[in-house]
């Protein structure tokens, strides 16, 4: 960001952000925006506005853009991953995250993967996940290092 005007206000934005105060975080973002536009503040705009407004095409197509402006930074990966999940798109967040990860090792990315852990099959097939019988053999053999 060149602007000193709109890097102040991008680092209010972010200091409310880190804060989770993300109304306020979503108006600094804006201001920034508006004075000059970066990948970066365009990233994390949109993920206010997804998070504050739902409008999570919007926030996508705002995401993509900073990604196309700005392919290596795992940031804008991150923050469209979970534009994704506010959008109850756990799979293409998973996949929008391990494609960040390609670009830089990134801790908050790795954290989110750990969170989307994905689940392990029934022990027992062709019986329902919830049948008791699986439930208790996938716990016993969790417990005895087996699974």
């Amino acid at each position: 960001m060149r602007d000193p005007e709109a890097y102040k206000l991008f680092i209010k934005g972010l200091t409310a952000f880190n804060q989770g105060k993300m109304l306020s975080a979503l108006a600094h973002f804006e201001k920034a925006d508006s004075i000059e536009q970066s990948p970066l503040t365009t990233s994390y705009l949109a993920l206010c506005i997804a998070n504050q407004r739902g409008q999570v095409r919007k926030a996508v197509s705002l995401c993509e853009e900073a990604i196309q402006a700005d392919p290596d930074n795992p940031v804008h990966y991150l923050n469209l991953g979970k534009v994704h999940l506010l959008g109850h798109k756990k799979e293409e967040a998973i996949l929008v995250f391990r494609e960040g990860l390609k670009h830089e090792v990134n801790q908050m990315i790795i954290d989110e993967l750990v969170k989307l852990e994905t689940r392990k099959p029934p022990v027992i097939r062709f019986l329902s996940r919830d049948n008791p019988l699986n439930k208790y053999l996938g716990i016993l053999l969790k417990k005895m290092g087996l699974r």
